[in-house]
């Protein structure tokens, strides 16, 4: 770990560290968020996919009625 924040030091800087953090933690979570919309829309029905109830109707009763 401590090897990991000498490399972004050197590469980096001092200065550029906080905002390079910022982004990051802002990135992270734009993604959480974005997750757990796909998540949200997953389990809610879309207009074409609800459940009709109706009835089985016959082919050969429907034509003898008619």
């Amino acid at each position: 770990m401590a090897i990991i924040i000498v490399l972004a030091l050197l590469l980096f800087g001092a200065p550029k560290l906080p905002g390079l953090a910022r982004s990051v933690g802002q990135s992270l979570r734009i993604f959480k968020s974005e997750v757990r919309q796909m998540k949200d829309d997953e389990k809610a029905p879309e207009a074409g996919e609800e459940t009709v109830e109706g009835k089985i109707v016959d082919p050969d009763r429907r034509e003898n009625n008619a």
